[in-house]
This record gives structure tokens, C-alpha cells and sequence, in this order.
């Protein structure tokens, strides 16, 4: 998992006046560990954060993926025109 790699997420929906996104990335920490930073809430908004640290990169990639692939279950997509 490349360290600054930043996976950004929307899901919007009009009927229910939804429009939410959720941003992951992973960036080393002070002491050696390995930080996933959550980031979520209504677009346009400021959101929540949420630091989890991992001791080794090959667990915070595997928590990653499992979150990402737990928002797209629930209908996120990739954002548009964001990198």
C-alpha cells in the first residue's frame, strides 16, 4: 500500500437528501507505526476523523481494503474529479 495513496468516496442520493463522502489514507506515524485516517460526513460539511494505528503496514493495507470494500457494498463510489 503506497503510503499517501488517498481513496476518496460518495455517495449521493436525491430522493433521500443524502450526499455523503468518506476518505481513507494511511501515512507513517511519529513512532514508527503505520496511521489509517477516516475521514467522513456530509459533503460541503467538515466531517469526522478517526486515527487508527497499525504496527505493520500489511495490516493497515487489509484494514483498508475491508473498509473500502464495506462503503462500496453500501453504495459509495469513486468521488468525481477528485485524485
Amino acid at each position: 500500500m503506497p503510503k499517501h495513496e488517498i481513496v476518496h468516496l460518495h455517495r449521493i442520493d436525491p430522493a433521500r437528501n443524502m450526499a455523503r463522502f468518506y476518505r481513507l489514507s494511511a501515512s507513517p506515524g511519529l513512532f514508527g507505526d503505520i496511521c489509517l485516517v477516516r475521514e467522513w460526513g456530509r459533503i460541503g460539511r467538515r466531517g469526522r476523523t478517526r486515527i487508527d494505528l497499525f504496527a505493520q503496514e500489511a495490516a493497515a493495507a487489509a484494514a483498508r481494503l475491508a473498509l473500502e470494500q464495506a462503503k462500496r457494498r453500501r453504495g459509495y463510489h469513486d468521488a468525481p474529479g477528485v485524485e
